[in-house]
């Protein structure tokens, strides 16, 4: 017997919206792998929401996660927070070269949230 969750044919409807257009230049910019990945992530999101949950998503504390796409090049990192109207704001990304989120990269990505929440 086939089971059906009561979320299967609901349908969120999230937009994606980038900080700025050097923060969506630079998502675009990751290699072919990790951006495919974002890519299908991003799908994900704007059909089913913003709450993806790990390994494709983590919570970073006070509004702020963090999508997690993988390639064959490496991991990269790609800050976002939600908004009204269901939107996800793109705040930062980068290439992970070590097992640990540098602090400036955090920093970035919590100055911008900060800066999105108070207008």
């Amino acid at each position: 017997m086939q089971k059906h969750s009561k979320f299967a044919n609901m349908k969120f409807d999230w937009t994606v919206v980038y900080y700025n257009e050097r923060v969506k230049r630079d998502v675009f910019a990751f290699p072919a792998g990790i951006l495919a990945d974002y890519l299908r992530l991003l799908d994900l999101m704007q059909e089913f929401g913003a709450d993806l949950r790990m390994p494709h998503s983590r919570a970073m504390g006070n509004g702020l996660f963090e999508l997690r796409p993988k390639g064959r090049e490496g991991i990269g990192r790609v800050f976002y927070c939600t908004h009204v109207g269901r939107q996800v704001v793109v705040l930062h990304s980068f290439v992970k070269k070590t097992q640990e989120t540098p602090q400036h990269e955090l920093r970035i990505a919590q100055a911008r949230l900060r800066e999105v929440r108070n207008g």
